[in-house]
């Protein structure tokens, strides 16, 4: 005899139940953020008017079972909305975007090559005409003796790090100038 519950098991190709909980537990966590955030971020987020007002409404409810439930019924209207959009976002305005990293890190990577070699300011010149030379050269000599200084430091004191940003913010901003242009 043939068990015809076996052949439903095998034609079931859907998500698992164990899985739709983990993305509605997901959409509840992302939820969660969205009541964290200030309203002017929420604006910029693509939010439906009524998930929006329902996020609002989490913020100004005191009572901890209140927003508790507040909390799941954004979770359950977070199903309707582009929560993949709203994620990218987060995760933008989190850690920022790679863009902006890749950027700070050759920013970062020319200050060390500045400090550590005359010829680099000669190049950084020549690739930005409009900058303030003597500022740079007055900012990589302070950062150099600041970097013998902390060199000299016994263990447990806090290096000096001043001049070190200034020249970063130097960078940043004669970067910045350079785009605009």
């Amino acid at each position: 005899m043939r068990d015809d519950t076996d052949d439903f098991a095998d034609d079931y190709d859907g998500p698992s139940k164990s899985q739709i909980k983990r993305e509605m537990l997901a959409l509840q966590d992302l939820g969660k953020q969205l009541v964290e955030l200030p309203p002017e971020k929420l604006k910029q987020l693509p939010l439906d008017e009524k998930l929006y007002e329902a996020i609002r409404l989490a913020q100004r409810t005191t009572s901890r079972e209140g927003r508790r439930r507040q909390v799941h019924y954004v979770g359950k209207l977070m199903r309707q909305a582009d929560a993949e959009t709203i994620t990218s976002q987060l995760d933008i305005w989190l850690n920022g975007s790679r863009e902006q990293t890749q950027e700070l890190h050759r920013l970062e990577t020319l200050r060390d090559r500045l400090l550590a070699d005359d010829d680099a300011l000669t190049k950084l010149l020549n690739e930005y005409p409009g900058a303030d030379g003597q500022q740079l050269r007055t900012l990589i000599r302070a950062g150099r003796k600041e970097a013998q200084n902390n060199a000299a430091l016994q263990p447990g004191q806090d290096p000096q790090r001043k001049h070190f940003r200034a020249l970063f913010q130097a960078l940043k901003t004669l970067d910045e100038t350079s785009e605009q242009s």
